[in-house]
């Protein structure tokens, strides 16, 4: 009860330990097990916010090429919004009465609001991982009320319970979590099979040479195999599915 111990550096430990037992008994109690993570940029606008911003622009006559980048990239969250229906959807219609592969992001605006949105939208549990930041507004309204969490460790929450990554075009946050997920992979340290889609490939081409990678040494051959490429939801879809049903729902249960 001594709160002013439990704020202080040296409790810094149990603040920590109990970020790891506060979501275990809350994800337990609800029977979340298995999650999708979606992640990428906070700061992308729906296509409805984007038009509104181009209108808006045209009559300051400020920000307007900004905002036709915003309105094309709108593509992306739009794109997170219907995958994330569509794999809550299929997930509902599996013969089995726990909450499987539950719609999970970072919580904030953006590409996190578009998937947490869909998954909304299909009537689905979904899962926000939130931390404050100083530039975009976090929350978004669509988190299961039951899974909204604001915490330390939540790269930890992110890779336990995943069976699937798909990432957004995104920033600073989207690259950190992308390579941390993939050295994971490449060093055996996660032992789960789980896909990483990459959807945009305009974007992750002209970002991130992973084929350069290769050319000098940096990366086999090899690690190019581990995430997919895609610029289509059906074949986002398809890929994510298909590793949930071979490898997920083979291993029920399957972690780190």
């Amino acid at each position: 009860m001594n709160q002013q111990f439990l704020e202080s550096r040296d409790a810094r430990g149990l603040r920590i330990l109990s970020e790891y037992v506060e979501p275990l008994c809350r994800f337990r109690r609800l029977r979340v097990n298995d999650t999708i993570v979606f992640m990428g940029s906070a700061r992308l606008l729906s296509r409805e916010a984007a038009t509104a911003a181009i209108a808006k622009a045209e009559k300051s006559k400020k920000g307007l090429p900004a905002a036709r980048t915003a309105l094309k990239l709108s593509v992306y969250y739009e794109a997170a919004r219907e995958l994330a229906h569509r794999l809550t959807d299929w997930s509902k219609k599996l013969e089995n009465e726990e909450h499987r592969f539950v719609v999970c992001t970072g919580g904030g605006p953006g590409i996190m609001e578009a998937a947490n949105r869909g998954a909304s939208e299909a009537n689905g549990m979904n899962i926000g991982l939130t931390i404050s930041i100083p530039n975009e507004e976090f929350n978004n309204p669509y988190v299961s009320r039951e899974l909204d969490f604001h915490f330390f460790m939540r790269k930890f929450w992110f890779v336990y319970l995943a069976k699937a990554v798909v990432l957004f075009p995104g920033g600073f946050g989207t690259l950190d979590e992308l390579f941390e997920i993939l050295t994971l992979i490449q060093t055996r340290k996660m032992r789960k099979r789980m896909p990483v889609v990459l959807f945009g490939t305009e974007f992750w081409n002209e970002v991130i040479n992973f084929d350069a990678l290769a050319r000098y040494g940096t990366i086999s051959e090899g690690d190019l195999q581990l995430f997919h490429r895609t610029d289509s939801v059906d074949e986002a879809h398809n890929i994510i599915t298909r590793s949930l049903i071979d490898d997920a729902l083979a291993t029920p249960g399957a972690t780190l």
